[in-house]
């Protein structure tokens, strides 16, 4: 049950996600809007990349993100971001097909090297937090990117301020 409930939110926000990230502008990729921050074609692949770590957390027991090495592209290339995308979310797909109740429950742990930097702990409280939550967490940031740059922000669970703003506009 809970396997089938994760497959299909995933389902649903892989929409929501690719809604997003084809709403980044080129001519906006560089934008951050602080020092300390991501430019905005940075933040669209990390988003992308969180859907590759779907492999090593649900396929492995311990994911040594050290030996694990992923081709990104330029991050100020949107349109290889979105490829990057498309292809991640296969091969997270597929992974998801392989999760069973038990395999939710065995403990996991994710390493750099010899650093333990997550974990042990198991794998369903893992699946939500590190994949589902924090894909979660960097769309609300991107969102905020696109309004600070004035670009339209898409609607993911209903109507935009931008939506409704248009609404009222045509109906005067």
């Amino acid at each position: 049950m809970i396997v089938q409930a994760l497959q299909q939110e995933f389902e649903h926000e892989v929409t929501s996600t690719r809604k997003l990230l084809q709403a980044v502008p080129a001519k906006d990729i560089n934008f951050k809007p602080s020092p300390i921050c991501w430019t905005m074609g940075e933040l669209a692949q990390h988003i992308a990349t969180i859907y590759y770590w779907y492999v090593g957390t649900l396929t492995r027991d311990v994911y040594d993100m050290a030996t694990d090495h992923l081709e990104r592209g330029d991050p100020a290339d949107i349109q290889a971001t979105l490829a990057l995308f498309e292809q991640n979310v296969e091969k997270a797909r597929a992974a998801l097909q392989t999760v069973t109740e038990e395999k939710l429950q065995a403990l996991w742990t994710m390493k750099i090297g010899e650093q333990t930097v997550l974990g042990p702990m198991p794998r369903g409280i893992v699946s939500r937090g590190f994949l589902f939550n924090h894909i979660y967490h960097h769309r609300g940031e991107m969102m905020t990117y696109l309004r600070s740059t004035g670009n339209v922000v898409p609607g993911i669970y209903g109507p935009t301020y931008e939506d409704d703003l248009a609404r009222r506009n045509a109906s005067n």
